[in-house]
Formats: C-alpha cells, sequence, structure tokens
C-alpha cells in the first residue's frame, strides 16, 4: 500500500475514534480539534493535487526497480501540425512513445491520432475536455467525460485505451472509482519537463528532464498546448532528449512495458 494511502487511512482511523470520544467521553480542546482538522483537510487535498502519491489510485509513476528502459509520454494532443513535428523527430531518433490524448482533439483530428497509431506509438486517454476543474466535478459528469473520451479514441483506433492520466495529474476517489470500473490504468509520471506553461524554455525543459532520465523513469511532455496553437517548449527540446537519452545508453519503451512490470491492473483503486 502507498505510504499516503496508509496515512490516510490511519488519520481517518483517529478523525473518527477522536469524534467518538468528544461525544461519548468529553470534547477534545477546540484549538486541537481544529488543527487536527485542518491537517486532514490538507492531507485529502495533497492526495487530490500530487497523483505520484498514489492516495486514491494505483497509479503508475514509475517502472518498477530493475524495469528497463525510458517511457516518453505526450499529454494535450492531438495537434495537426506539433504532434505531426513530434513524430518526425521520433522517428528520426528511431524512438516510441505513448501519447495521452484529449478526445475532443481527436474528432477534430482523427488523421493525426491514425499517423501516431501507423507510426507503432501508443495511445491513452487524458480525459474529453480536460476539464480543469474535473476534480470537482460530479461522478456522473466525470463518467460522461471520460466513457465520450474512451469513444472518440475507440472510433478512430478500433480498439479501447488502456491507460487514462486525469487533467492536470488531479485525483480524487471519485474519478479513481470511475477509472477502475472502466478498466483504465491511472498513469502518472515520475519525470515533468514543465513544458506546458507558456513561459518554459526548451533549454530548461531538456536540462529537467536530463536530470530525471534514468531506467524506469516516465517522463511527462506536450505535444501541443492545452488551448491554441502555441508551440510547446517539448518540441525543441526533445532532439536534446532524445540525444541524451542515446548518450546514457538507455532505451525508449512502450509504456505497457513499464507497466506490466508494475504489476498495476485496473480494479484496484483506493474508496476511503
Amino acid at each position: 500500500m502507498p505510504p499516503a494511502r496508509a496515512a490516510l487511512y490511519g488519520a481517518t482511523a483517529v478523525a473518527l475514534a477522536t469524534t467518538g470520544y468528544s461525544l461519548a467521553v468529553r470534547p477534545v480542546p477546540f484549538g486541537w480539534a481544529a488543527c487536527a482538522l485542518f491537517g486532514y483537510i490538507a492531507l485529502r487535498l495533497a492526495g487530490v493535487l500530487v497523483l505520484r502519491l498514489r492516495m486514491y489510485a494505483d497509479t503508475v509513476v514509475r517502472g518498477p526497480r530493475g524495469a528497463r528502459g525510458v517511457a516518453l509520454t505526450f499529454d494535450d494532443g492531438p495537434h495537426p501540425v506539433w504532434t505531426l513535428r513530434v513524430l518526425e523527430l521520433l522517428a528520426n531518433h528511431r524512438a516510441v512513445a505513448t501519447f495521452f490524448v484529449t478526445g475532443h482533439k481527436v474528432e477534430a483530428y482523427p488523421h493525426v491520432l491514425r499517423a501516431i497509431l501507423d507510426a507503432g506509438h501508443g495511445v491513452g486517454l487524458h480525459s474529453y475536455a480536460h476539464d480543469r476543474l474535473f476534480a470537482l466535478r460530479s461522478e456522473r459528469r466525470v463518467r460522461q467525460d471520460l466513457e465520450r473520451g474512451v469513444a472518440a479514441i475507440e472510433r478512430v483506433a478500433g480498439e479501447r485505451p488502456t491507460f487514462f492520466r486525469p487533467p492536470i495529474g488531479h485525483t480524487n476517489p471519485t474519478i479513481a472509482r470511475v477509472a477502475d470500473e472502466m478498466d483504465l490504468v491511472v498513469v502518472g509520471w515520475s519525470v515533468a519537463g514543465l513544458d506546458g506553461l507558456a513561459s518554459a524554455r526548451p533549454a530548461a525543459v531538456a536540462s529537467r528532464v536530463r536530470r530525471g532520465l534514468s531506467d524506469g523513469a516516465i517522463v511527462l511532455l506536450h505535444d501541443a498546448p492545452e488551448r491554441g496553437d502555441r508551440e510547446p517548449a517539448a518540441i525543441r527540446a526533445l532532439p536534446e532528449i532524445l540525444e541524451a537519452v542515446h548518450a546514457r545508453r538507455l532505451e525508449t519503451v512502450p509504456l505497457d512495458r513499464l507497466v506490466e512490470a508494475a504489476g498495476v491492473q485496473p480494479s484496484r483503486s483506493a474508496k476511503p
């Protein structure tokens, strides 16, 4: 069990015991209770904001010890210009990657998704609408979004995606439960280029990724901006990143190889 999830269960048990004590024996001091409540809320919020804590879902954030290879992943596409440029760069270096696509862009650019698949790369779901408030939505709305995104990919690819990365990496028990019921494996990352920011610079992105390159790493980059047509910094950083992979005698591998090595399967989300 991930440490953060164990901490959540422990904190929940303490909160229930404290509440029972306050009702049955005597109220705990107000200041102590307020601090405990604040700490509990902060813990739950950290689980929502930091996907790699794996508090609510058995998220794959990197390959296990002994895993070989680096999994490159790209979010927020497909894009009719930048995704195709990424495919060209990957082909030049004989590298493979996985693209976490948004359903509404798949509907707009189905030919780009076909190009990704024809080049031998993997595809995962990054939601349909890329709603920045996804973690605040109702279970019905989360399910509708994911079902719509899965359907958009399936119409073009001919099969359902296996992997899901929540928008902005935010998750909660509702998102974890719906993903679990839809047989989607939640995937995070161990290295983030932070290239999705408008202020990102290619040199800084490449340097940040280089520092995290090692066997088992899952690298998060972007092949498209969240909105609009701005060129993501990863496009110009990618040649240097791929050269660093080669220089360190690493290889890029399909994401499913690291997921299988981690032994993570759907239907094991946490439901505190």
